[in-house]
């Protein structure tokens, strides 16, 4: 038997096979990421406070293939929320991935549920 390599894939609401339960609320600060890990994978979790959301993604930047996003800055552009690489300011949308810079190297991005106090977050795989 072999094992499989996850990679980073975006999951719509209706994929969910697994919801995973990454921590306590408390667990993560306000309007800032901490990342969690999931089967090898790197995921960032944002308790974007100032729009009451939480949003995840994948970890690694795709620009410089760091592990850096869950310590980039969190806003908007317009209304939509957004995350900007602490290290390359490349900003990508948090509700589709897209680089907002126009560049080819999107984001994976997960739903995040809040039931009883944990952070949930869902997976295809």
């Amino acid at each position: 038997m072999t094992d499989t390599v996850l990679e980073y894939k975006s999951v719509k609401p209706e994929e969910v096979k697994e919801w995973y339960k990454a921590a306590e609320v408390d667990a993560f600060p306000e309007n800032a990421g901490a990342a969690i890990e999931y089967k090898g994978l790197q995921i960032a979790v944002y308790n974007f406070t100032r729009r009451s959301e939480w949003f995840a993604s994948q970890n690694l930047c795709p620009h410089k293939k760091q592990m850096i996003l869950s310590r980039g800055m969190l806003g908007t552009e317009g209304e939509e929320p957004k995350v900007a690489c602490p290290f390359h300011k490349k900003t990508f949308s948090l509700q589709s991935g897209k680089n907002l810079n126009g560049d080819e190297c999107d984001l994976a991005t997960y739903p995040v549920k809040i039931e009883d106090g944990y952070v949930y977050v869902g997976f295809s795989h």
